[in-house]
């Protein structure tokens, strides 16, 4: 007896496994068979739907995906449904060749129709509109997006080896885990496959629009001589009912490869956002109300025009003007939700009855940063952001460059800010601030862009350099055009590494020198314990190691800083004077910081008389020079900086010992870029070139 429960239970199966797997067979058979078996036209009909149905299917999934690769399938379903219209060409052919002479019914509705209806049956007309069709899709449509994937694939494959570097370097950093890195570079892979493949599938429709060109000729001649030779119709009836016939079979195949190659083009031009199409033109397009004010303004002044279709002008004039209102309404809206938002978000405590208390003070924090409510997800960790990380890694190349390492950066939450905004302070200072948009990059330019982005312009924080706030899909091509992309957890990074460079001296205090003392002891004992509190105290090397900071001296080499104090700090007690002798000690690690892989240092120095002037105003620990002289000395100073700068060469100013102290303090108020040697700081092993003179009256 038949088991019936078992059987049900395995169609069941089937329909929920197997019918996928064997779709593509089957669509492949049909094909076949289409070509090969005769079909009656009934079966045409439905074939010739069924295109058409599947070609406007194509298109919209083709608009509606929001990323490229969520319709990976593309060039397969391109290469399907190529060969599925050339296999209807072949079929509806064979029967209109068959049943033509019977009349323009023979072939099926669906072709009679398109024959009849869409050209008014009059076959020059159906020549021409398919003619048409048929260049719009081979010249233009086809053409640009094979043109476009054909790009796309090169560029994709040339960027393939920099985005594999870039997930090796993040899982050798453990910003990411092995099995993201994994996944990251399947989609490397599955993108580059994507283009490669639209880049061939792309000749499919090329090839298709040709051949349709073809089968429509060979159609019109070979019905003409079936029906006058073999069916002894008259030449003008055989070339009515085979042309119109050939024009329904052409414009029903026509159609929807004109779609298709629509979809093709939608696929490889969009630019993968967490939006679709539709979304990506409205948003962009009608989203600034005095782009819609001017068109609304020129649309007018045309409709004023005489002869021109005034009413419709007028009426489309009323209608931007309206949305120009509306846009513009919308945004002041919005404007007010912030304010009021970021209004109520701060609340005063009232009425507090506890007891003021020494816990209510709140001391100062040497490094903080503030942000808005909109960058809060970059301190979440789970959320892979790694604004954390990108500071340990600040605090740690400062710690390496200069010897020290900086205080703990503590960030909080201002609800007074606007929603997007930063602030940093430095020992309770305000010395930066800036904007970001937390799951935006931005694209600097570099110099050497190409052209300009359509997005806001606005200055990058740290430098002021331009650039703009991108979409994270548009980033590839700001790299095409030359710009430099970077993430909103690095722009803020890069600003706090560039503020602590520039206030380095201000963070080194007694407590930083004091756990300096602790790391070199723990290494080198002795010299410590020799040196401090017998020889020299603690407030002492402070400010000598401050003084050296302040000349952006590295401190790494404490152990000769430390021997250099110890033989000389006996007899010389002043910090000023110790500062210029370990200057000495450190003369190899300056002069290589400031001429790094040069075998020529090339320098500024004093005019001889101007020289002299400035040594005859030393008066034992002290210089007092003319307010005249201080003047000239300013002005030449900055001539000589100036043409330095010409010739790209270090900002170097060599004087003798007795004047670097002095003249360091003097001119580094007015030229922060400009570094005073002294002349014991030179080794005689260097070879120096003057490029500039800073000369007297």
């Amino acid at each position: 007896m038949v088991n019936f429960s078992s059987i049900f239970h395995i169609i069941k199966k089937f329909k929920n496994t197997q019918w996928k797997v064997l779709a593509g067979p089957i669509l492949i058979l049909i094909i076949l068979s289409m070509m090969v078996l005769p079909l009656a036209p009934f079966i045409l009909d439905v074939f010739f739907t069924f295109n058409i149905a599947l070609s406007i299917i194509i298109l919209l999934v083709s608009m509606f995906t929001r990323k490229t690769l969520d319709f990976a399938a593309f060039p397969t379903v391109l290469l399907f449904s190529t060969l599925l219209r050339l296999a209807l060409n072949v079929a509806s052919t064979r029967v209109i060749f068959l049943n033509g002479h019977t009349g323009t019914y023979s072939a099926g509705r669906v072709i009679e129709s398109f024959g009849h209806f869409l050209v008014g049956g009059n076959f020059a007309i159906g020549i021409v509109v398919f003619v048409i069709l048929v260049i719009i899709n081979f010249m233009v449509i086809t053409k640009g997006a094979g043109r476009i994937a054909e790009v796309g694939a090169r560029f994709i494959l040339d960027a393939m080896p920099g985005k594999q570097m870039a997930i090796d370097a993040d899982l050798n950093a453990n910003l990411i885990g092995e099995a993201e890195a994994k996944k990251r570079r399947f989609q490397i892979t599955q993108e580059a496959d994507f283009y490669g493949s639209m880049d061939g599938a792309s000749k499919f429709v090329r090839g298709d629009a040709i051949a349709g060109i073809l089968i429509m000729v060979l159609n019109i001649c070979g019905g003409l001589i079936i029906g006058v030779f073999q069916h002894n119709m008259l030449l003008t009836k055989a070339a009515e009912v085979y042309t119109l016939l050939t024009i329904g079979d052409g414009l029903v195949a026509q159609i929807p490869a004109l779609v298709i190659s629509t979809a093709a083009g939608v696929i490889v031009t969009r630019v993968s956002t967490n939006q679709n199409v539709g979304e990506q033109m409205i948003s962009q397009l009608f989203c600034n109300s005095q782009v819609i004010l001017l068109s609304a303004i020129v649309l007018g002044i045309l409709g004023l025009v005489p002869g021109m279709p005034n009413i419709i002008f007028l009426i489309f004039t009323i209608f931007l003007f309206f949305l120009a209102w509306r846009l513009n309404q919308k945004k002041h809206s919005l404007n007010n939700d912030i304010a009021s938002n970021s209004k109520s978000q701060y609340k005063p405590i009232l009425n507090s009855t506890s007891e003021a208390s020494w816990n209510d003070v709140e001391l100062e924090d040497p490094i903080r940063i503030e942000i808005g409510l909109n960058l809060i997800p970059m301190l979440d960790i789970k959320n892979n952001s790694d604004l954390l990380e990108k500071i340990r890694i600040v605090r740690k190349k400062i710690a390496k460059e200069i010897g020290f390492l900086p205080p703990l950066v503590h960030i909080k939450n201002n609800m007074n800010l606007t929603k997007n905004a930063y602030r940093i302070f430095i020992k309770g200072i305000e010395l930066g601030n800036g904007e970001c948009s937390y799951k935006k990059l931005m694209a600097i330019s570099t110099g050497k862009e190409i052209e300009s982005l359509p997005f806001k312009k606005v200055n990058e924080p740290a430098f002021g350099l331009s650039g703009y706030w991108i979409d994270k899909s548009f980033k590839i091509e700001a790299e095409k055009k030359g710009y430099s992309v970077v993430d909103s957890t690095s722009i803020i990074a890069t600003h706090l590494n560039s503020l602590i460079s520039q206030n380095i001296n201000e963070l080194f205090g007694r407590y930083e020198t004091q756990q300096l003392l602790n790391r070199v002891n723990s290494e080198i004992p002795k010299l410590t314990e020799d040196l401090i509190p017998n020889i020299i105290d603690l407030t002492t090397l402070h400010k000598i190691l401050k003084n050296l900071i302040v000349e952006k001296v590295p401190i790494r080499d404490m152990r000769t800083i430390l021997e250099t104090l110890s033989e000389h700090a006996v007899n010389q007690k002043d910090a000023n004077k110790l500062t210029s002798i370990v200057r000495i000690s450190l003369s190899k690690v300056i002069v290589q910081k400031l001429f790094y892989k040069k075998n020529i240092i090339e320098i500024i120095v004093l005019e001889s008389n101007l020289e002299q002037l400035l040594l005859n105003s030393v008066k034992g620990d002290e210089i007092n020079i003319e307010p005249g002289l201080s003047e000239i000395l300013l002005l030449k100073t900055k001539e000589a900086i100036e043409k330095q700068k010409l010739i790209t060469a270090p900002i170097v100013l060599l004087v003798p010992h007795a004047l670097r102290s002095f003249l360091s303090k003097f001119l580094r108020i007015h030229f922060s870029e400009l570094t005073v040697l002294s002349q014991f700081e030179i080794k005689e092993t260097n070879k120096i070139k003057v490029t500039n003179i800073i000369g007297s009256v």
